[in-house]
């Protein structure tokens, strides 16, 4: 729970800080744009507090720019010591499961906020190893579910959130 708080906080924070005339502006997931991006976000932020709730999978809706009062959201459904046990009825996954998911998402999509809009980003190094670590596990079904993309080679000592993020389709490299 610390891993995600964190995570979702300095999140929250860099969407906080994008300016209108930023939201059209590539992103290293090449299927957004920042716009696109902070939409994909706001419906994590709804889908896993429905999750975290014992609730059912949700559809994305349209961009409601509330990103960060979503993500409070998430984390109070979290909070509670429920939410981490058994599986999830919507997605017959371990809740544990669901919460790395989510945290991908996070240190993930903070960073490709950051890149695409110049703002300063580091991740905790906490949450990068076990994103890191989740990821090297389910990155095949990841791939097959369309949630990651082919990997990116990096070099075997790179940083750990370098490799984190060749691992699941981003170029560490990327700029716009």
């Amino acid at each position: 729970m610390p891993l995600m708080m964190r995570a979702t906080e300095r999140t929250a924070g860099l969407v906080r800080a994008v300016r209108q005339e930023q939201l059209g502006f590539s992103t290293p997931c090449a299927k957004f744009d920042v716009k696109d991006l902070i939409n994909h976000l706001e419906w994590v932020a709804e889908m896993f507090e429905s999750l975290g709730r014992g609730g059912s999978s949700v559809e994305q809706g349209p961009y409601a720019g509330d990103f960060p009062e979503r993500a409070e959201r998430t984390l109070a459904a979290w909070s509670r010591p429920e939410a981490w046990e058994g599986t999830s009825p919507a997605m017959g996954l371990p809740m544990t499961t669901l919460a790395h998911m989510y945290l991908v998402d996070m240190v993930v999509h903070g960073w490709d906020l950051a890149r695409a809009t110049g703002q300063e980003y580091e991740p905790d190094s906490e949450a990068v190893s076990r994103a890191l670590h989740f990821t090297d596990r389910m990155v095949e079904t990841g791939r097959q579910r369309g949630a990651f993309g082919p990997p990116v080679a990096v070099p075997d000592d790179a940083p750990r959130f370098d490799r984190l993020l060749g691992v699941i389709g981003r170029d560490p490299a990327w700029t716009p």
